[in-house]
């Protein structure tokens, strides 16, 4: 087999192969390629060397047996014989995700283990899984957003058999699965990229030092390596869809940009292999050019996280006000009506939090409702936390159910976060496994410091290198079986069944939806077709006018609760929601 590395500036290049070392060649037809040609199959272990410096992983790596800092293993990704012919794919309109992360997932931490349970989420109702990302890092557990080789799978998960054998479970029970991948930087320990090439730029700079290098001299390589990467994950792996994490932060001033490069690429590659192929954004800009086609001047991805409905509808339920939640906390109902029907809070109004008019309004008219996610909770908004605690640490099974009311029966494609959906109590705190210990010193400290600026005891701050805390954040399965959890999960299971068979819940027209809020009385209403649903988010009974207009049936109710009469009045319980539809419907 061929092997081959782009390495600009070196005068010598080695592959190391099975204790043999092998001459490597320029190749004449690519500036600052390298090849070499050797016998070697499934498994084979090899290395570079770089005028006669020690050996480094592939930045190409297909696999990392021993971790980041090992040697790089061969893949035959054709050995893999998949059991399950997924073809069409799954596409978003209709979608209801579920994030999850799979060393928490299951207290063993593996692809195998979370795939186990995934028959959960087929009967739940869900029809994507997003998983966190799955890039080797150093140690065995963390979130992944410090990965580092972008084209391999973390070894203690599973390795690459175990990603497609997850994938390959998913698809057996109709789930999609979209993968969460990291281009804006690389994790600070076990990143040999600076060491082959200009993988980084000191023209930008980020929260994590140097950009990744999308502008700058050479960025035609890196770009190339990162486009590789993600179309790899949906070839190689058949992945339905990527979420592409922060992408406010890849630093790009050239005229096509690489997110325009990526839409482009995989919109064919769907082609090529006929099946639905997505890419999902976070993104802090307010911005619907970045879902906007490409014909429009767009980024064309296929749809984004929409934070401004989180934060509205966080605020509404908890009352918290500090931060980027100041916004929003003034006025949390109207915040809400807002999001629900215009998508951003900030659609170039004055950001308080950022000290300047932020964001874009969007086309109401012209952009479809499922090019937006919304969600109550997330792995940002839970773990960013300084307990990680989720909404069931302090919110009643009322407020609960008016959340997931909210979110599966609004506008956007609904995402849920593992556990929400029974209302777990565990935590999902921050947690990691650095290797290097001066490092995991620096991470411990500045996680302290962080939450000491906001008035926290650095004691109280959860150690993100002791064992124990990625141990509270695993999933308790049986809670499940005892109340309230029981009740909140038999509500999700009511209402994502509810979206599936009501068109009017899927309806992509967001100029078609209507909302009506009483700030001081903490109710909110609204309409989606003949569907109305109301919230009753105060702790004393709500009446709330919704006219004559024959909504006489009760489709869903988190407490028992009468339809309007012919005064077209509804009478909802205190922290309680209900949905409506037409008589006879």
């Amino acid at each position: 087999m061929r092997f081959e590395v782009w390495a600009p500036k070196a005068e010598r290049a080695e592959l190391q192969l099975a204790g043999g070392t092998y001459a490597m060649e320029r190749d004449p037809a690519r500036d600052g390629w390298w090849t070499a040609d050797a016998d070697a199959g499934d498994g084979a272990r090899y290395g570079f060397s770089l005028d006669g410096g020690p050996v480094l992983p592939d930045p190409r790596s297909r696999r990392q047996p021993d971790g980041p800092d090992g040697l790089s293993a061969v893949v035959d990704h054709n050995a893999h014989e998949w059991r399950t012919d997924w073809h069409g794919g799954a596409p978003l309109a209709g979608a209801v995700l579920y994030e999850l992360h799979i060393g928490t997932y299951t207290p063993e931490g593996t692809f195998d283990a979370a795939a186990r349970r995934l028959g959960h989420l087929a009967e739940l109702g869900v029809t994507h899984v997003e998983v966190m990302p799955v890039c080797p890092f150093p140690g065995t557990h963390g979130w992944g957003y410090e990965g580092v080789s972008l084209w391999a799978v973390h070894e203690p998960y599973g390795g690459p058999e175990g990603l497609k054998r997850f994938v390959d479970a998913a698809h057996g029970l109709g789930l999609g699965v979209v993968l969460d991948v990291v281009h804006n930087h690389l994790g600070p320990s076990g990143n040999y990229l600076p060491l082959f090439g200009p993988y980084f730029t000191d023209t930008h700079h980020t929260p994590w030092g140097s950009a990744v290098n999308l502008d700058a001299p050479g960025s035609d390589e890196v770009r190339a390596y990162l486009l590789g990467s993600a179309l790899a994950w949906l070839h190689d792996y058949r992945v339905d869809g990527l979420r592409l994490d922060a992408v406010h932060a890849l630093a790009d001033t050239r005229a096509l940009t690489f997110l325009e490069e990526l839409s482009t690429a995989v919109d064919t590659l769907s082609a090529e292999v006929g099946r639905t192929l997505f890419l999902i954004a976070e993104s802090d800009q307010g911005d619907p050019r970045t879902t906007a086609p490409r014909e429009s001047w767009g980024l064309g991805l296929h749809a984004q996280w929409n934070d401004d409905f989180h934060h509205a509808l966080h605020t509404a339920l908890t009352g918290e006000s500090q931060g980027y939640y100041a916004d929003f906390a003034r006025a949390p109902l109207g915040a809400l009506a807002k999001t629900l029907t215009r998508v951003f809070f900030h659609d170039g109004t004055y950001s308080t939090f950022r000290g300047r008019v932020h964001g874009r309004s969007v086309d109401r008219t012209k952009t479809a409702a499922h090019r937006f996610l919304g969600y109550a909770q997330t792995h940002d908004q839970i773990g960013n936390r300084a307990l990680g605690d989720r909404l069931s640490a302090t919110l009643s099974p009322g407020l609960l159910a008016c959340a997931a009311t909210l979110v599966l029966t609004g506008p956007y494609v609904p995402m849920l976060f593992m556990g929400e959906e029974w209302a777990a109590r565990t935590p999902w705190q921050f947690f990691t496994d650095h290797t290097d210990p001066q490092l995991a010193q620096a991470v411990r400290e500045g996680r302290r410091r962080e939450f000491a600026a906001h008035g926290w005891a650095e004691e109280d701050i959860p150690d993100p290198q002791d064992p124990r805390t990625r141990e509270r954040s695993c999933l308790d399965w049986s809670e499940q079986e005892n109340e309230p959890h029981a009740r909140v999960l038999a509500w999700y299971r009511e209402l994502i069944a509810l979206r599936r068979e009501r068109p009017d819940l899927a309806d992509p027209d967001l100029a078609a939806v209507k909302v009506a809020y009483d700030e001081a009385a903490r109710w909110l209403a609204f309409r989606r077709g003949d569907i109305r649903v109301a919230v009753n988010l105060s702790k004393t009974p709500a009446t709330i006018g919704l006219g004559r207009n024959g909504l006489s049936r009760v489709l869903a109710a988190w407490e028992p609760v009468d339809a309007p009469g012919a005064d077209g009045l509804l009478r909802l319980p205190p922290e309680s929601c209900v949905v409506l539809g037409p008589a006879g419907s």
